[in-house]
């Protein structure tokens, strides 16, 4: 028996073990049906903004536009629709998630292409920067072989002897399905065109290895990050967001750099 709901130890069955998973990580997913055509036309664009490149600086890396100057597709004519489109979605997560919408205010911060030839990877990482990261599926059929993205937990909360869940022989059973849902040590989603996946920017994630031939994994991978809502001068009520979020950016003041070379 599993339910998100707690149940009152008053209600529970006589006899018998009740498993309840407790505080769940929130993986969004959106599958849509992107027009061929104008997909074809956005993997010309992210082929044109690689250019020559063929990986990153590491061996084995594939080519992610953050690291080319290309971190701004949201503003890119030909990604802005569609960008929009998921930035939608990622509005419906938030809000899926308990926030107010009219307590808060949720920015696209980046958007860059990722493109993984065969044999190609991404460490395991995750985006400080951000509050919510997300990836769309250019390409894929949901072949695990084209390179899953791995959601790896924050922590093994049932493993209750460190080390043991990862297996290597220990006694977490391999087969069972129970030591599947308590003890996974990671979540793998395979890439599917159309497929928009979010989660929290905190979570550490990798893309396993392309395996297929000549089969490019393509993606957008997206940053979000969520502030107080801009509302200059007027009192926020219950002064919540003050506290927890950040001023909205059109409250910023840049601060310039000073010139080391005019200071006497």
């Amino acid at each position: 028996m599993a339910s998100l709901t707690p149940i009152p130890p008053a209600q529970l069955p006589l006899g018998g073990l009740t498993l309840q998973p407790l505080f769940p990580l929130a993986l969004g997913q959106v599958q849509l049906a992107p027009d061929p055509l104008d997909t074809a036309v956005l993997l010309q664009e992210i082929l044109a903004l690689r250019g020559a490149a063929t990986g990153n600086s590491e061996e084995g890396c594939a080519w992610t536009g953050d690291l080319h100057g290309e971190s701004c597709l949201h503003h890119h004519p030909a990604f802005a629709p569609l960008l929009q489109r998921l930035a939608e979605e990622a509005a419906a997560y938030v809000a899926a998630l308990g926030f107010a919408r009219s307590r808060m205010a949720l920015h696209l911060q980046r958007a860059w292409p990722v493109v993984s030839e065969e044999g190609q990877v991404i460490g395991r990482h995750h985006h400080p920067n951000a509050h919510l990261s997300a990836i769309y599926y250019l390409t894929g059929d949901g072949n695990p072989a084209s390179g899953c993205l791995r959601i790896w937990p924050p922590r093994q909360a049932n493993e209750l002897v460190p080390g043991l869940a990862v297996g290597h022989g220990g006694p977490i059973s391999e087969g069972d399905p129970g030591a599947q849902l308590w003890n996974a040590p990671w979540w793998d989603v395979a890439p599917r065109a159309g497929l928009l996946v979010l989660f929290p920017a905190s979570v550490d994630h990798s893309v396993l290895e392309n395996e297929t031939v000549e089969e490019r994994r393509v993606s957008i991978a997206m940053d979000f990050c969520l502030t107080a809502p801009a509302r200059s001068g007027e009192l926020i009520e219950g002064g919540a967001e003050a506290e927890y979020l950040a001023p909205h950016p059109s409250t910023w003041l840049e601060v310039g750099v000073l010139d080391q070379n005019a200071i006497s």
